[in-house]
């Protein structure tokens, strides 16, 4: 009911300390014959929390410490040793070296854990166990090197063996996808392979290719998934040309997060996700990587924070670009002149001047590219996108002819199936329309954006752009039929975050960002 998990409500209702635990442990491994365990208060306390699960061994001693069976604990896999952990009746504590010995319970009380009483089991019972198993533990039972996958993989066999049902749940996946895992880890003796770090690269850069045509939830535990197996390998101490290639794929796999949350609607994460990008791009000491990173970072604040820090990221990431070309270098002055863009549809007077000048800029550095640097949505910028962002701050600083213009020409560059830049863009087509005077029309063609979009892709910045349309409708033009169908078309479901804020519904067009 209050998130605590099974192992750590069994510990706490008996009242016995952390290091009690680690303690009796240590000398259960003491007892038979092994090294000195690494497990301590730390370790133990990341169990209770659910952050880590522990292992086939540690289970094992873990359940003879308590005296219980796995799923007591809140782990559904049997253990290792195959027997039950329950103390025969009449049994005492083993002591623990360095400690008082604690008192042995009478025959009508329990045994103890630390000083604490734990549950006699029922005699009848523990008689049924015994005559089947015996009290004796298998000879160094959790030497045997059986995983949980081993475990999974023979249930699933076993059942398919008697002719049962069996479905692809998490946990069997789970366990398929560990024990390759595992295999990765003898093949490359602890260590990572320069092969397997070119499949990595490969699979980062295929991600910028599928990133608007695949649906962001889609896409966002894809990413994850694979950041966390890259995040397993960089725990591990590697040499530092292959540490450094690790950091460079965790600060991309971060920075794709990151921009999958902006368009989910949640800027905390994403700003987050941000945050850990720019700690693994400063690992590489590649200033154009940071560059990339801050410059993505600046679209949180354009579409769900304050222009004001758009602008300085975009400024910030130009300083890091420095003056050789580079996707960054192109796309920091585009998104400097959006910022500014917004900030003069707000009444700042010295920004447009200031955003015509950073789209030369822009545009100027963007003609510079290569091929392979203008050919990639996320981890390059493209023509269409360059075109984009000129419609756009041209359609805020009011110049709505030139604005639409340029976007019509973005919407022929884009792909059907780059579905968020090329719904921005309808959008930002629908705006111009609202502000040569034409709200009906304006309406219509967000309503249509929108509609046009499976509903697997109607995510959270499409829809929050639209409802600003409304919002600048009402705002100008007062309550219409027209806008109350707009209102109902836009209360279908879409993709969002559950911890995104609701998007605001009366939202002028002087407050978009």
């Amino acid at each position: 009911m209050f998130g605590t998990s099974a192992v750590k409500a069994h510990r706490l209702s008996h009242g016995v300390a952390l290091s009690d635990i680690v303690a009796q442990v240590q000398a259960l491994f003491e007892v038979d014959g092994k090294p000195r365990p690494k497990i301590g208060e730390t370790l133990l306390s990341a169990y209770e929390s659910g952050y880590k699960r522990p292992g086939p061994e540690y289970l094992h001693y873990l359940c003879v410490v308590y005296r219980v069976e796995p799923d007591r604990l809140g782990y559904q896999n049997p253990c290792i040793c195959g027997r039950a952990h329950a103390s025969p009746p009449g049994a005492a504590p083993a002591e623990v070296p360095g400690r008082a010995p604690d008192r042995v319970a009478p025959a009508n009380e329990a045994p103890l854990v630390g000083s604490v009483l734990l549950p006699r089991p029922d005699e009848a019972a523990w008689a049924a166990i015994t005559e089947k198993r015996g009290f004796d533990r298998a000879p160094d039972p959790v030497t045997i090197d059986v995983g949980e996958e081993d475990i999974v993989l023979r249930r699933t066999l076993l059942q398919l063996l008697a002719g049962a049902g069996v479905t692809l749940d998490g946990q069997f996946l789970g366990a398929v996808d560990n024990l390759r895992r595992k295999m990765d880890d003898t093949l490359v003796n602890a260590t990572v392979s320069p092969t397997m770090l070119d499949q990595w690269e490969e699979t980062t850069l295929g991600y910028g290719q599928l990133y608007q045509a695949t649906p962001s939830l889609r896409m966002l535990c894809d990413v994850l998934l694979d950041f966390s197996e890259v995040r397993r390998m960089m725990d591990k101490r590697q040499p530092v040309d292959l540490q450094e290639r690790l950091c460079r794929i965790a600060a991309q796999l971060s920075g794709l997060s990151g921009l999958i949350m902006i368009n989910l609607g949640d800027h905390r994460l994403a700003r987050s996700f941000f945050r850990t990008a720019r700690s693994a791009a400063d690992e590489t000491g590649d200033r154009k990587l940071r560059a990339w990173v801050t410059v993505r970072e600046a679209l949180v604040p354009m579409y769900y924070g304050d222009p004001r820090e758009a602008l300085h990221l975009a400024r910030k990431a130009q300083d890091l670009a420095g003056r050789d070309p580079s996707v960054a270098a192109a796309m920091a002055p585009a998104v400097e002149a959006r910022a500014l863009g917004m900030l003069a549809l707000r009444g700042r007077g010295d920004a447009a001047p200031g955003a015509r000048r950073a789209l030369v800029r822009g545009r100027s550095v963007f003609d510079q590219l290569s091929r392979d640097e203008t050919g990639d949505l996320v981890f390059g910028f493209t023509d269409r996108q360059m075109t984009f962002y000129e419609g756009d701050t041209f359609t805020n600083l009011g110049d709505h002819r030139a604005g639409d213009e340029t976007l019509s020409r973005a919407l022929t560059l884009y792909d059907p199936t780059d579905r968020v830049d090329l719904t921005l863009v309808k959008l930002d087509r629908a705006s111009c329309r609202l502000h040569g005077g034409e709200p009906d029309a304006a309406l219509a063609g967000a309503k249509e954006a929108i509609l046009d979009l499976p509903s697997e892709h109607r995510s959270d910045i499409l829809v929050h752009r639209a409802l600003q349309i409304g919002a600048a409708v009402r705002a100008k033009h007062g309550d219409s039929p027209a806008l109350r169908t707009f209102y109902e078309a836009m209360a279908g479901p879409w993709v969002k975050s559950p911890t995104a804020p609701a998007p605001p519904r009366q939202v002028g067009r002087s407050d978009e960002v």
